[in-house]
């Protein structure tokens, strides 16, 4: 039982990638544990194990007694039979092997030996996590269910959940995937690394090894905003202003950052050049060949991006997604318009901070009879039809026209 005991812990911590001089110990410990309850500290217990031989020894002192009652006593005409000259209180050397065990200790052994081990296991996949987290991994793909994808990574089974999976992405087993290590989740019998393709740190991550200009800090990462499977902006920051930092990401002939897209099933990834100057910023997210210019609110994180119309759909991007990421990577709040849009937007604006006596011909008891129907501001007129305004007591048909014509020109 010893051989067979020995060799399956050796094979499973082969399995585990656990070291035999740690499941040496944890034998040790479980033996001493179950055996140590039937002796005392006089019986001197010790258990050697050698996994050469694949041998489990356990070695004890029995002390004599007029009559023994435990397994660490022996009584004086059992030990006399072995040696005549013993007498009470003296000691013998004994010996036991797991064969001699009652079944019930055998499983008491077994289990603290297996839980143990799940603990060390459990204790070597932390290190490798901390070790590992925050990199990109590479595993392949061992099963897929609602759970997501299973990944053997080497040192640990992985998980890839769906909340992590790229859109329009599938594996099979078998499958080589590569993905960002985000977390290590504890469950009721083990440890699950999680890992990640839709986070912006996993882009990151693939920047640092495909471009040089990044790994070596010449060029730095300042911020990443991503719509998985779609599209990503990336700004970056030329620390040695000799290097163009957007050539230097799309590599020669765009070699770099076709990699880097591939990996991500051909998302979109934009370069944007960071720049200190928000209104350029802005520019630079939105797409610095498609704005013309970028007006800033004089309070809070808002900015109106003029373009030209034949520009404004690939500004605002396929369902928004461009305006989008660009107001995340810029934190502010975005809106595009043509150059007619922002005229006619900055007049209404105007109309309606402006008080309805502050119109061309419009007096005081002219001013008193629009706001008594409710007109009191300048949008207020021209939101209004000639023929509402007719219907006002007191306004005639000419009077509401030129209120209309003014209001139109404000």
């Amino acid at each position: 039982m010893s051989t067979n005991l020995m060799g399956s812990l050796a094979a499973l911590a082969n399995l585990k990638q656990l070291k035999l001089d740690e499941i040496e110990e944890i034998i040790k410990d479980s033996i001493e544990g179950a055996v140590s309850k039937k002796l005392t500290s006089e019986n001197e217990l010790e258990v050697i194990t050698d996994f050469k031989t694949g041998t489990i020894e356990i070695r004890f002192v029995r002390i004599v007694v007029e009559r023994d009652m435990n397994l660490g006593e022996i009584s004086l005409e059992e030990a006399q039979e072995r040696n005549q000259h013993l007498e009470l209180g003296d000691k013998i050397t004994a010996k036991l092997s797991l064969v001699d065990f009652e079944p019930k200790m055998i499983k008491t052994i077994r289990r603290s030996i297996l839980e143990q081990m799940k603990a060390l296991e459990e204790d070597r996949i932390r290190g490798d996590f901390e070790r590992q987290k925050n990199q990109i991994v590479m595993g392949k793909v061992t099963k897929s269910d609602y759970n997501g994808y299973s990944v053997d990574i080497g040192y640990a089974e992985a998980l890839l959940p769906p909340d992590e999976q790229i859109d329009e992405e599938y594996y099979k087993p078998g499958d080589m995937i590569r993905a960002y290590v985000i977390d290590i989740r504890k469950r009721k019998t083990d440890s699950m690394i999680i890992l990640s393709r839709t986070s912006p740190e996993f882009v990151m991550k693939l920047f640092e090894m495909e471009i040089p200009e990044i790994s070596t800090q010449e060029i730095v990462i300042k911020k990443i905003v991503r719509e998985p499977g779609i599209k990503t902006k990336v700004a970056v920051e030329a620390v040695d202003k000799a290097i163009d930092p957007t050539a230097a990401c799309l590599g020669p002939k765009g070699v770099r950052i076709d990699i880097i897209r591939k990996e991500l099933n051909d998302e979109l990834v934009d370069i944007v050049i960071w720049d200190n100057s928000p209104e350029q910023l802005v520019a630079n997210a939105i797409g610095p060949d498609l704005v013309e210019r970028v007006y800033l609110a004089d309070r809070g994180k808002f900015a109106r991006v003029i373009v030209d119309i034949k520009n404004k759909n690939q500004a605002i991007g396929k369902k928004g997604k461009n305006v989008k990421l660009a107001a995340k990577l810029t934190d502010f709040k975005l809106d595009i318009y043509t150059e007619s849009e922002f005229e006619d937007k900055i007049a209404e604006e105007r109309r309606v901070t402006s008080h309805i006596s502050d119109l061309d011909g419009v007096t005081s008891k002219l001013a008193e009879i629009l706001k008594r129907y409710g007109y009191t501001s300048v949008q207020d007129v021209f939101e209004a039809s000639v023929d509402e305004l007719c219907n006002l007591e007191g306004l005639g048909k000419k009077t509401a026209q030129k209120l209309k014509e003014s209001a139109e020109y404000f």
